[in-house]
């Protein structure tokens, strides 16, 4: 890793109660709320690690994960969060190289993990029937540097899908079944299905068409995340539970069952 920032580089602002937030050091000054003005260009040359002064507060110097990216980014629509995003990826074997699609980009949260996974040398590419969430989505992987790993589309994945031989689909839409068919054809022998869905009605109507397709493998899951509290005077478990986002299910295609 650099030592210090350079031009060009995208780094984290981290302050005490573990705010973050992205700068591109080739951005323009900016007034952000709360702290002040943030001029990128005075970043450069600093060391990573270090803690800046900026305004009233101070921050942490540090090159952004992805955790740290998807946590930064600016949200237009719902976003999938990190510990769904960590499932998906382990769930569906994301690696690099490989040719993802996802439906439903939304803000851009599930696309940075998916790129950032199948970077150098991947491709993800993204379906939306909303050209407004596929231009806000594409600047915060613009500002996250993962831009050049997605291709989009406007247009709506229940219609089909123009891609073949892909090693994932996700599907964050409200009606996934309707896609079962075309994911299929769509996969490589091996690949995996995977959607997200609020409620458990939708799940039962997408698991009964994927049990009509050669998939195996299906299983859903619900991830209820507590945060534990530790301190000096002991350890308790956050007030403030991460309690239901979604429901993920995956699925495996084979030849036949």
């Amino acid at each position: 890793m650099k030592p210090t920032v350079e031009q060009n580089d995208i780094v984290v602002l981290i302050d005490e109660n573990l705010r973050k937030i992205i700068v591109d050091t080739n951005g323009k000054t900016d007034k952000i709320r709360g702290i002040g003005v943030i001029d990128p260009k005075t970043l450069v040359g600093k060391e990573y690690g270090d803690k800046l002064q900026i305004g009233s507060k101070q921050f942490w110097l540090l090159v952004p994960s992805v955790q740290d990216k998807l946590q930064g980014l600016h949200r237009q629509a719902q976003i999938i969060l990190p510990r769904d995003a960590a499932h998906i990826l382990m769930n569906c074997s994301i690696e690099p190289g490989q040719s993802v699609l996802e439906a439903g980009i939304g803000s851009g949260s599930l696309t940075i993990a998916l790129a950032s996974a199948v970077a150098p040398n991947g491709t993800v590419i993204s379906y939306d029937i909303r050209e407004e969430f596929i231009e806000h989505a594409m600047k915060n992987l613009k500002q996250a540097s993962l831009a050049k790993y997605v291709t989009t589309k406007i247009k709506d994945v229940t219609t089909g899908i123009d891609e073949t031989d892909l090693d994932a689909i996700i599907l964050d839409i409200p009606n996934p079944w309707v896609v079962v068919a075309h994911a299929y054809n769509a996969l490589k022998i091996g690949g995996y299905i995977c959607t997200y869905s609020p409620l458990i009605s939708q799940v039962e109507q997408t698991v009964n068409t994927i049990e009509q397709h050669s998939f195996i493998e299906c299983k859903t899951y619900e991830n209820i995340q507590r945060e534990m509290i530790v301190s000096k005077h002991g350890t308790r478990p956050s007030f403030e539970m991460l309690g239901h986002t979604g429901y993920l299910t995956f699925a495996r295609k084979v030849k036949t069952l």
